[in-house]
């Protein structure tokens, strides 16, 4: 496994992350997440991504039940705010952040998360109270450092050229071969102001691993029949997509890599990116996935699967 720091923060993390967006405490069994979460030890993970929404705290309740014990700077802990807790309890208000994040780490069981993240921006929330409430969390010891997920580009700009408040060290998008759309501004803008991503769905919610085929129902077990795991899959399910997809699977051979693996290395690839979150249901998926963070590929190849993509 292979670590990289996390923008201007003092963080260490682990090119391949373990996340818990529609899994732990919600679509897979305890016993499962437990035995994923202990293989991502085994081999080197040392960041794990969660948020407060996720089953409405039930990834995290999980995760402190699951991590109570390992020492607490054995790993790098990260969680979110804004989407809905209850009918009234959402957003990034002043009020909310603090209730949310001590809300977080009652469920996770420790004293403070090493990353605390905005889920997304808050319109109805004057930015610099959001930002001094962050501020406040890190310089209570609350949360290390603090970082944002699918904020627009003139927003991220708005908070890093805002005076005496604390400096974001992530950004959380959603990137892959089959969304790039952070490489327009996002990326450009992270990387000049000691912003690092961490990215979400690298395997475009699975379908980059080549399970899902063009003439072919979606497997049973999978992602794409699952109503608490499904998300929103349906828009790489395209008949012209999945067909690119069976296409780059000779370009992985050639690395010799799975498909999976190819696409989690062809994220990595990108300086900015610190680390690819994983989802994973089953130990063996932890295994595949970080033997990518260790893949050395010929750019020409990752060249003609973006061509392959592109043509899709």
């Amino acid at each position: 496994m292979h670590y990289r720091r996390l923008g201007d923060s003092d963080l260490e993390v682990s090119a391949i992350s373990l996340g818990s967006w529609l899994t732990y405490g919600v679509g897979v069994e305890a016993e499962k997440a437990r035995a994923c979460l202990d293989r991502a030890f085994d081999v080197g993970i040392n960041f794990i991504d969660t948020a407060n929404a996720y089953g409405r705290g039930a990834a995290e309740t999980f995760l402190g039940e699951a991590l109570a014990g390992r020492p607490r700077d054995s790993y790098v802990l990260a969680t979110k705010v804004y989407f809905p807790m209850s009918d009234t309890d959402r957003g990034l208000s002043a009020a909310q952040i603090e209730k949310q994040l001590d809300a977080s780490l009652r469920r996770l069981g420790c004293d403070y998360v090493d990353l605390y993240q905005c889920h997304r921006y808050d319109d109805e929330t004057p930015l610099e109270e959001t930002m001094r409430a962050l501020t406040r969390a890190v310089e209570g010891g609350k949360a290390r450092h603090v970082g944002f997920s699918e904020w627009p580009a003139d927003k991220i700009r708005a908070a890093i050229d805002m005076a005496g408040v604390v400096r974001f060290v992530s950004s959380q998008p959603q990137y892959s071969l089959l969304w790039r759309a952070p490489e327009a501004e996002v990326i450009p803008l992270s990387a000049a102001n000691g912003i690092s991503q961490i990215v979400w769905s690298p395997l475009a919610q699975g379908v980059l691993t080549g399970k899902y085929r063009p003439d072919a129902p979606p497997p049973a077990g999978s992602r794409a029949t699952s109503d608490e795991m499904g998300g929103w899959i349906d828009r790489f399910l395209t008949r012209p997509t999945l067909e690119g997809v069976e296409r780059l699977k000779p370009v992985a051979a050639e690395a010799g890599l799975s498909l999976a693996q190819f696409a989690l290395a062809w994220v990595l690839r990108e300086p900015n990116v610190a680390s690819a979150i994983i989802g994973a249901s089953r130990p063996e998926q932890v295994d595949e996935n970080a033997a990518a963070a260790d893949a050395r590929v010929d750019p020409a190849l990752f060249a003609e699967a973006e061509r392959i993509v592109a043509g899709a």
